[in-house]
């Protein structure tokens, strides 16, 4: 089990309240590729649907995780690209369905122009120390 140490307001730094700005560990590195709302069939989850997408898509991490042998309380960072901002809200709310709220990941929020389908509103990648 790694060990994870939480910074959220270095000295210096303004806090944040969706992410934390400094997370380190002592373990194993693993990358988890960004993750689309598809299905273990491969098919679309949510059309139009930024809420059920981003279940979708942590579900997705979810078993990425567990198949390196980690969880989400390994997870040290999160790269989130949205074709809008105002999907954030639906993201994370799921998130905080997965994760601690009380010990989030660094993180950070990319709006895109297009991601490999118009169909998807979200990709999320995710590091993790195990």
């Amino acid at each position: 089990m790694s060990r994870l140490t939480h910074i959220h307001a270095p000295d210096g730094v303004f806090p944040a309240t969706q992410y934390t700005h400094v997370v380190m560990g002592t373990g194993r590195f693993v990358a988890i590729a960004g993750q689309l709302p598809l299905d273990g069939d491969g098919q679309l989850v949510g059309e139009d649907d930024p809420a059920a997408q981003a279940r979708q898509v942590f579900d997705n991490l979810r078993h990425c995780l567990v198949a390196a042998g980690g969880s989400f309380r390994d997870v040290v960072k999160l790269t989130y690209y949205v074709t809008d901002m105002a999907h954030m809200p639906a993201i994370r709310a799921a998130r905080d369905t997965y994760m601690d709220p009380a010990r989030l990941p660094a993180a950070s929020a990319v709006q895109v122009s297009a991601l490999v389908s118009p169909r998807f509103l979200m990709e999320i990648e995710a590091y993790a120390v195990l």
